[in-house]
């Protein structure tokens, strides 16, 4: 399955289980930034999180919150990630192990095993691979482009989507291309088979809104 490429930070939250005042202050301390910004953060898109950025993320919260894994050593997590997230390195080859509180890393360029089990002191060795992770978060991801149901046959418009356009609430389809699609002879089926994650309603309810727009117009 292809990656999605792009998350709002409240999608990261959502996807992550970290708070928006965490992604803020990490990003404020370039502890963890956002793979594309602009010059207004705070706004509802002003930070916009790659997918990688979800895993990593994610992968720290986890060592984080079930492993309490110290900061320092966290950061040294983010400049790992940060690396190999600008090579696009394969999740399959991303490894490292937790020590006690420690993080060893693995060379993914190197064919060698490298998390030996301490001698003496009983300390266990734990390994952690990026590719569950990635596995996980692509579940996820999906599941956030699930509509509700009080949104199928629901127009709706933000200034954050699509321009401001109109478009089929849980969407970024403009009702205007449905019309478009129903003006140039295309009935019901043949409109759903250009999107499939719509439903009749939802082109019935596209159709009738411009047609009454333009009565209006």
């Amino acid at each position: 399955m292809t990656d999605i490429l792009a998350f709002t930070a409240d999608n990261v939250c959502r996807l992550t289980g970290l708070s928006m005042g965490q992604l803020r202050y990490w990003d404020k301390t370039d502890f963890f930034s956002p793979e594309f910004l602009d010059d207004h953060r705070r706004r509802a898109f002003g930070r916009i999180y790659s997918f990688r950025d979800v895993v990593g993320l994610r992968t720290i919260a986890v060592l984080r919150n079930t492993h309490h894994i110290p900061l320092q050593e966290l950061r040294k997590v983010g400049e790992w990630l940060a690396v190999h997230a600008q090579k696009e390195t394969p999740w399959s080859s991303l490894r490292f192990a937790l020590m006690g509180r420690k993080v060893v890393f693995s060379d993914p360029q190197a064919d060698l095993q490298v998390f030996v089990e301490p001698k003496g002191g009983g300390q266990q060795v734990i390994e952690m691979g990026l590719e569950p992770i990635a596995s996980e978060m692509r579940q996820e991801a999906l599941k956030l482009r699930e509509r509700k149901q009080e949104q199928i046959g629901a127009v709706m418009r933000n200034r954050y989507i699509v321009h401001n356009a109109w478009v089929l609430a849980g969407t970024r389809i403009p009702t205007a291309a449905i019309w478009n699609f129903h003006q140039a002879g295309y009935d019901s089926g043949a409109i759903l088979r250009e999107y499939p994650r719509l439903t009749a309603a939802d082109v019935q309810a596209a159709i009738e809104f411009e047609a009454k727009a333009r009565r209006v117009a």
